[in-house]
């Protein structure tokens, strides 16, 4: 499941904590053994058959956004109702002075109803994460931020979720598409973003309107 937030203006003030980049914890120093030999595990190496490819907790994951969805909902009711009855009194007797057209009711009533909503969000571009978790069962929790600060606020990505380990390319690249509960946010503030907000009088006159 893949959630993508656009968030408003009135709701993005400022990036949600929790997306900072993860960082691997520090080994502890490992004395080289006098040995001779050139080689030596100590030194770090990348084997043969992974490369350089993100596998540990703080290595750099690049995630191609590829988000495009689309979403369509109509319904429709219409409903009708007639009713009638008369009653025709006798022509003789103490009822003959009734009219007969007084004694008619009829009713009618109908309903027509019909709603229709569209809504298309698109998303494409480039984010550097770094895996935060790496699970026994070969996947890795995702996690980090993008943040671009202009000359009128600023803009941030923010992202998290779960890969396989396997499905990474020789340069540590996935398609979003593929990220296992993906979270994408989406936001801004700044003097742009609260010109596209309204004010808070309309605001209060859209609450209490009943129309």
């Amino acid at each position: 499941m893949t959630s993508l937030i656009w968030a408003t203006p009135a709701l993005a003030k400022k990036p949600k904590a929790g997306f900072e980049a993860a960082l691997p914890a520090p080994p502890p120093p490992a004395p080289r053994v006098a040995d001779g030999s050139i080689f030596s595990v100590s030194a770090g190496y990348a084997p043969l058959y992974a490369g350089h490819r993100a596998r540990a907790v703080g290595d750099p994951v690049t995630i191609l956004l590829v988000e495009n969805t689309t979403t369509s909902k109509s319904a429709g009711t219409k409903t009708e109702r007639g009713g009638g009855a008369s009653i025709t009194p006798p022509t003789a007797g103490p009822l003959g002075f009734l009219n007969p057209d007084a004694l008619k009711a009829s009713s009618q009533s109908s309903f027509k109803g019909q709603g229709n909503a569209t809504q298309t969000s698109t998303l494409a571009g480039e984010v550097s994460v770094t895996i935060a978790e790496v699970r026994p069962n070969g996947t890795a929790l995702l996690r980090g931020e993008k943040r671009l600060l202009l000359s009128q606020g600023q803009e941030w990505i923010q992202f998290s979720g779960i890969v396989r380990l396997a499905d990474l390319d020789a340069e540590s690249r996935i398609a979003s598409t593929r990220v296992a509960d993906a979270r994408i946010e989406y936001a801004g503030n700044g003097s742009i973003a609260r010109a596209g907000r309204e004010g808070w009088l309309s605001r209060f006159f859209n609450i209490i309107s009943p129309f």
